[in-house]
C-alpha cells in the first residue's frame, strides 16, 4: 500500500509514470447516492477528479482512498464495496492512501475527514455506483472490441468472459477511453453479492504483519532531525524565562528554539533530543489553572448544576407536571473524569521544507488541515504543500487535532531541516488535549405501568466546539490573523455558554426512550484545558450517566431491566430489537456463583447496541469475564471487521471504566505514563461475543458504537454483586 499526493495538475502525469492505464474519475462528495456522468481520463487527459479507480496495462486495479487508516478496517470496506460492483475481489486490488484535496469532502463533516463512524455509511452507495459504472463501461468496450452483443458477456475477477475465454479488463484500455461513463448503471441485489457481507482478511493484513506497512513514526527521509518539545504543565502557559546552556551542549543537539507551545530541542536522533529536552530549565507564567484540581472541576460542575442557569437544549412537554404526576420519581448524579487517547502511536509528523514548497508525512484524520497550516506557518502557497498520508496507529479523535504538525511546520521553518516531531507518551498524557470531564445529574419520573414519562437531565463540563476551531480555523482560513482566530474561538465558547447546547456534550444523554416530556439543560464551565473528541464524544459518558439511571429506574419501579427498557422504547423499534435479542441470550445466560449479568443498550452513530456484562468482585477488585455484545449496524460490509471494531471498543472503554482517570494537581495533570494510567491487561481481557443482526438497511457506524454501553452494563452488574450504586467513573468500589 503506497502513499500518493494528488494534485489537479500533477496526477495524470504521475499516473502515466507509475503505469498509465485507464483512469475513472468519481465524486465521494455530493449529497445525491448517484454519482454525477464524468469523463473517463486517459493517462494524456486534462481532468482529475477527487478519487479514482485505475485500471493498469497489467490488469492490476488500483482504488485510490480518502478516507484515513487508524485500523478500523476502512480500507478494506471501502474497496469491498467497489470490487462489488467491479467485480473484483478486493484481496487483488492495489489499494493507494490519498493526500489533501478539495474534492475529498466527507458528505458528513463537509471537510476532508475520517471519524465519526462514517466512512462506510457515506459511502456505500457512492462507491458501490463507481464498481458498477466501472464495469458497465468495460463490458460496452468489449462488445465492441470482441463484435459481440454486451448481454452475452459476464465477469470475473478483473476479467471478461465470453465463450470459454477470459479477457483481461485491461484488454479493453483503449477503446474504454473513447467511451462516456454511464453514470447510474444498475446495482446488484444483494442475493448476487459476493464481497459484501463476507469474511476474509484485511487488504492491508501482509502488510503490518510483514512490516512494510508505513505509519507516520516510521517515516525517514534524507538529513532528518528529531524534535521533542518543552512544554508547560499548565495548559497554555507561555515561557517567560529559558534557561537552555545543559541543552545544547548534549551530544547530537543542533538547535534549541522557542516555539509557539514551548521549547523545541532538535537533535540528530530522537533519544538525545529526549535527553536533552530533559536538561532546559523553563520559568513559565502563572494563569488561573495553576490553582485548579480535580476536585476544583467536580466542584465547580456541581456548583453550575445546582445554580441551573445553563443553556436548554431538547425540551419537551411539561416536564413539571410529570414530575408531580409520576407514581415514582429517581434522581441520580454521575461523575465521569479527563482522559486521554493514548493511542499506541504516539503523536508525530515529518515536515520538510525546501524553498516554496513543503512535504508532509503523518498520519491524520483530517488531512485538508495540512496544507493550510503548513502555508500559515511556513509563509509558502498551500497548493506547494504536498502531503503523504501514511497509516495512522490510532486515532480515537486524537489525530483529528493537528497540533503535532504545526509544530513540526514552526521548527522545520525555523532550522531548514527536514523535522520528524515525536510526542513522548508522557507529553500525550499530560498535555492533552482531553476528554472533557462531566457532571451528569438526572431526574426521572415513571407512571404506574412503568412507563417512563419524564426525564429532566443536565450536564455540566468544557465544550469541545471552540477548541475544534481553534485547531481547525487556521487550517481552512489560513489568511486568519491569530487574533481573529482566538476572536471567533472565543466567539464560540459565548455562544455555546449563552445561547445554544454544544451537540457533542449532550448527545446521548436523552434520545433513546419514549419519555414524553424532556428537558435538557446544559451548563458550560470552562477551566482553559485543551480538549477534543474522544472515541464515541459525548455518548461515551452520556451512556454510563442514562444506562445506570435506566437501570435504577427499572429498580425502583420493581421492573425487570430488560422488561423496562423493552416497554419504553417502543418509538424506536431497531434498538426495541437490539435489546429484545440481548434480553433473550441473557435469560439463557447461567453464570458461575459469584459472578453477575449487567445490560445496557445504547443508540450512536446510527447503530443500536446492547451489552451484557459478567462481572464477579473478589476482595474490592471488579473483574468483568464475559462481555455479549448484540447489535444491529445495518449490512455488514465485512462481518470480521465489525466483530473486531466491537472488541476494540469494549476494550478500549472497559480500560476507561475500569482505569481511566486523569487528575489535576496545581493545575497540571499528575499521571504521566501507562505505569500510573493503566491500559487494560491481556491477562484481564474478557471474552467478547459479538452477535450482528442483519436488518436489510444501509450500513451504519461500527468504529465507535461499541464503547458506550460497557462502562454502565459493568456498573449494573457490580450493583448486583455488591448492593452498591457506582456513580463515578472509573468504577471502584467503597
Amino acid at each position: 500500500m503506497n502513499t500518493v499526493n494528488f494534485s489537479r495538475r500533477r496526477f495524470l502525469q504521475t499516473s502515466a509514470i507509475t503505469g498509465g492505464g485507464l483512469i475513472v474519475g468519481f465524486a465521494m462528495t455530493g449529497c445525491s447516492s448517484t454519482p454525477a456522468p464524468l469523463p473517463v481520463a486517459s493517462t494524456e487527459g486534462g481532468w482529475t477528479p477527487n478519487a479514482f479507480l485505475q485500471v493498469l496495462p497489467d490488469n492490476t486495479i488500483r482504488f485510490y482512498t480518502a478516507r484515513s487508516e487508524m485500523g478500523q478496517g476502512v480500507t478494506t470496506g471501502l474497496s469491498t464495496l467497489v470490487g462489488e460492483e467491479l467485480d473484483v475481489n478486493p484481496l487483488d486490488m492495489e489499494i493507494r492512501l490519498a493526500g489533501a484535496h478539495e474534492d475529498y469532502v466527507n458528505p458528513d463533516f463537509g471537510m476532508q475527514g475520517t471519524g465519526g463512524s462514517s466512512s462506510i455509511h457515506a459511502h456505500y452507495l457512492h462507491l458501490r455506483q463507481v464498481g458498477a459504472n466501472t464495469r458497465a463501461l468495460i463490458l460496452e468496450a468489449a462488445s465492441q472490441d470482441l463484435g459481440v452483443s454486451a448481454s452475452s458477456l459476464s465477469t470475473d475477477n478483473g476479467f471478461v468472459v465470453h465463450g470459454g475465454k477470459r479477457h483481461p479488463y485491461a484488454d479493453f484500455i483503449a477503446t474504454a477511453q473513447t467511451l462516456n461513463i454511464e453514470a447510474d448503471a444498475a446495482l446488484k441485489p444483494a442475493s448476487e453479492f459476493q464481497y459484501i457481507g463476507q469474511e476474509t482478511r484485511r487488504v492491508d493484513a501482509i502488510a503490518k504483519a510483514t512490516g512494510t506497512a508505513q505509519f507516520g513514526i516510521d517515516v525517514d527521509v534524507p538529513g532528518m532531525h528529531y524534535a521533542v518539545v518543552v512544554r508547560a504543565p499548565v495548559a497554555r502557559a507561555k515561557a517567560e524565562s529559558v534557561n537552555a546552556d545543559s541543552a545544547r551542549s548534549m551530544p547530537g543537539v543542533t538547535d534549541v528554539l522557542a516555539i509557539g507551545t514551548g521549547v523545541a530541542v532538535v537533535a540528530k536522533s530522537f533519544w538525545q533530543a529526549k535527553q536533552a529536552a530533559a536538561k532546559v530549565e523553563v520559568q513559565w507564567e502563572s494563569l488561573p489553572l495553576a490553582s485548579v484540581s480535580t476536585e476544583t472541576l467536580r466542584r465547580d460542575y456541581s456548583a453550575a448544576l445546582n445554580a441551573g442557569d445553563g443553556v436548554e437544549g431538547p425540551v419537551e412537554g411539561d416536564i413539571d407536571a410529570a414530575m408531580q404526576s409520576a407514581s415514582t420519581t429517581h434522581e441520580a448524579e454521575y461523575w465521569a473524569p479527563l482522559l486521554s487517547h493514548s493511542p499506541m502511536e504516539p503523536m508525530n509528523a515529518v515536515v520538510r521544507i525546501e524553498g516554496d514548497e513543503a512535504d508532509v508525512w503523518t498520519g491524520i484524520q483530517f488531512p485538508s488541515a495540512v496544507p493550510g497550516l503548513v502555508s500559515r506557518v511556513a509563509d509558502i502557497p498551500a497548493e506547494n504543500v504536498r502531503f503523504h498520508q501514511t497509516y495512522l496507529g490510532g486515532g480515537f479523535g486524537r489525530r483529528g487535532t493537528p497540533s503535532h504538525l504545526v509544530e513540526a511546520a514552526e521548527i522545520a521553518k525555523a532550522t531548514g531541516k527536514p523535522i520528524q516531531l515525536v510526542w513522548t507518551r508522557e507529553d500525550d498524557v499530560r498535555h492533552g488535549p482531553f476528554r472533557p470531564a462531566s457532571l451528569m445529574r438526572i431526574k426521572a419520573g415513571v407512571d404506574e405501568a412503568g412507563n417512563l414519562t419524564a426525564w429532566d437531565a443536565s450536564r455540566a463540563g468544557g465544550d469541545i466546539s471552540p477548541d475544534t476551531f481553534r485547531g481547525l480555523l487556521p487550517a481552512l482560513y489560513p489568511w486568519m490573523g491569530d487574533s481573529m482566530v482566538e476572536g471567533v474561538a472565543n466567539l464560540s465558547e459565548w455562544y455555546f455558554e449563552t445561547f445554544a447546547t454544544d451537540e457533542s456534550s449532550t448527545e446521548g444523554l436523552f434520545e433513546d426512550y419514549d419519555q414524553p416530556n424532556t428537558r435538557v439543560t446544559h451548563m458550560t464551565v470552562d477551566h482553559e484545558l485543551p480538549l477534543t473528541f474522544w472515541r464515541a464524544v459525548g455518548h461515551s459518558y452520556s451512556a454510563f450517566a442514562k444506562e445506570s439511571m435506566i437501570d435504577e429506574l427499572a429498580q425502583a419501579a420493581g421492573m425487570d431491566e430488560v422488561a423496562f427498557r423493552l416497554q419504553n422504547t417502543q418509538n424506536s423499534p431497531r434498538l426495541n430489537n437490539v435489546i429484545r435479542v440481548a434480553g433473550e441470550r441473557m435469560a439463557n445466560m447461567r453464570v458461575p456463583a459469584g459472578h453477575h449479568l449487567g445490560f445496557a443498550a445504547h443508540h450512536s452513530f446510527r447503530t443500536d447496541v446492547a451489552e451484557i456484562a459478567e462481572v464477579s468482585v473478589e476482595n474490592g477488585k471488579i473483574r468483568v469475564h464475559k462481555v455479549t455484545c448484540v447489535l444491529d449496524c445495518g449490512q455488514a460490509v465485512n462481518p470480521d471487521i465489525v466483530r473486531s471494531q466491537m472488541e476494540g471498543g469494549v476494550i478500549y472503554g472497559l480500560t476507561a471504566a475500569l482505569y481511566g482517570g486523569l487528575n489535576l494537581e496545581n493545575g497540571a495533570i499528575k499521571e504521566s505514563n501507562f505505569h500510573d494510567y493503566p491500559m487494560l491487561r491481556m491477562d484481564e481481557s474478557p471474552e467478547i461475543e459479538v452477535v450482528i443482526i442483519d436488518s436489510g438497511t444501509k450500513p451504519t457506524g461500527v468504529g465507535e458504537p461499541g464503547l458506550p454501553p460497557i462502562a454502565p452494563a459493568v456498573a449494573n452488574a457490580v450493583y448486583k454483586a455488591t448492593g452498591q450504586r457506582l456513580r463515578s467513573l472509573p468504577l471502584q468500589l467503597a
